[in-house]
């Protein structure tokens, strides 16, 4: 299977200790909070193009959120103001 995309950008991946402290910079960057309801509790962090597309372990494709908007994402694929709301209940 010839994939010119995956040619042209292969995935950056970070080891874990390197990830461990993306991890910390992200959280950070978000102020500790939900970028989706604004928790600070239970927060992951998610990559908003999957590992499985080609997503990188890079600042810029990972985002703040709590445990719960998280699995509602992954889940359902909700929208995010449907996501929004169901978190603040």
């Amino acid at each position: 299977m010839n994939n010119s995309a995956s040619q042209k950008h292969p995935r950056i991946r970070a080891m874990p200790k390197q990830y461990a402290k993306l991890r910390r910079e992200v959280l950070e960057r978000d102020s500790w909070r939900c970028q989706q309801c604004g928790s600070s509790r239970n927060l992951d962090v998610h990559h908003m193009r999957r590992r499985s597309t080609l997503g990188d372990d890079a600042e810029a494709n990972l985002i703040t959120l709590c445990r719960n908007c998280h699995q509602m994402l992954h889940r359902f694929r909700i929208s995010s103001s449907t996501m929004k709301e169901s978190c603040n209940s």
